[in-house]
């Protein structure tokens, strides 16, 4: 949470230093969280990204429209969480993360359907993984109301601390960036400062997996049934991919090539000033159907491409 938000905060700082006022642009923009098993902390995890943004948006970066306060943000659940193992215990997962989502305010919803952990997933699947959104939106009415665990102390206490621990990334970041939230987020990125986070705390989970402080239904507890499982999952075949190949085919036979590699031209020329906004010669590039390849290649002999330097 506090690294997607460390993010926000530095297009919010990159922007004003190319002129926009905050409240011109800051309503436009959005997030997205993932919605993990721990119930209460998740809800508390976004009660506490909507009191940080609200806060730093006014405090720090002068904003005064009330739309700009507010955390705007799509929920998607944990695909980490969902099992090969007994899959149909996922949709219980999911319908658990779901509702975490919706009453920690979230505006929109992703459901993983039970098969992922095996493979994309079947139309059946996937209609389940619709439903579970539907029986929460019109069954339960919990969405009738706004922050429905405000005031419980558990729930309060949690969104305390989790608030708290962010501010204390936050105050690290800024300090990587010399008083620069922006220029934190790129320190962190060219260290290793975020990947190496997000490494332990992945490292830490699985450690406590093994050691049994932590349960995974139908993994390292309950198996029984698992020799049972049987689950049909989508097979991509090899007919798929060429039918693939052969739209692609069509469409760059179809296409005019001349007014392409303009396009393409363009963008080239474009990326190599750091001044222009790259988003109007991209438009123009997909209008004449470049490829997401094409585009991506361009951009990349310009900028070259980001080498991670591995995490110890």
């Amino acid at each position: 949470m506090a690294f997607t938000l460390a993010n926000g905060f530095a297009y919010v700082e990159l922007a004003r230093q190319a002129g926009l006022p905050v409240d011109a642009f800051a309503p436009r923009l959005s997030f997205f969280f993932n919605a993990h098993i721990d119930f209460f902390e998740e809800i508390a995890k976004y009660r506490a990204a909507r009191r940080i943004w609200a806060r730093w948006m006014t405090e720090r970066y002068g904003a005064t429209s009330e739309r700009s306060m507010q955390l705007r943000f799509h929920t998607q659940t944990a695909g980490v969480s969902l099992t090969a193992q007994q899959p149909e215990v996922n949709i219980v997962r999911t319908a658990i993360e779901a509702l975490a989502g919706v009453l920690g305010g979230t505006q929109s919803l992703h459901t993983n359907s039970m098969d992922e952990a095996l493979a994309l997933p079947t139309e059946r699947s996937a209609r389940i993984a619709l439903r579970t959104q539907q029986v929460i939106a019109y069954e339960t009415n919990v969405a009738h109301v706004a922050d429905p665990l405000g005031g419980s102390y558990y729930v309060e206490a949690l969104t305390d601390e989790m608030e708290r621990r962010a501010e204390e990334i936050f105050a690290k970041i800024d300090e990587m960036g010399h008083g620069s939230m922006l220029e934190g987020c790129i320190v962190g990125i060219d260290e290793n400062w975020f990947q190496g986070r997000i490494a332990d705390s992945a490292y830490d989970l699985e450690r406590a997996f093994n050691r049994g402080e932590r349960t995974i239904v139908g993994v390292s507890k309950f198996l029984e049934g698992n020799e049972e499982d049987q689950m049909d999952t989508l097979k991509i075949t090899n007919a798929d991919e060429k039918k693939q190949r052969e739209r692609l085919s069509s469409v760059k036979q179809d296409r005019n090539e001349a007014a392409v590699q303009d396009a393409l031209d363009r963008l080239a020329k474009d990326a190599v000033d750091t001044e222009v906004n790259l988003m109007p010669a991209l438009i123009d590039a997909s209008n004449v159907y470049a490829t997401v390849g094409e585009m991506m290649n361009t951009m990349a002999g310009v900028f070259g491409r980001h080498v991670e330097v591995p995490t110890i």
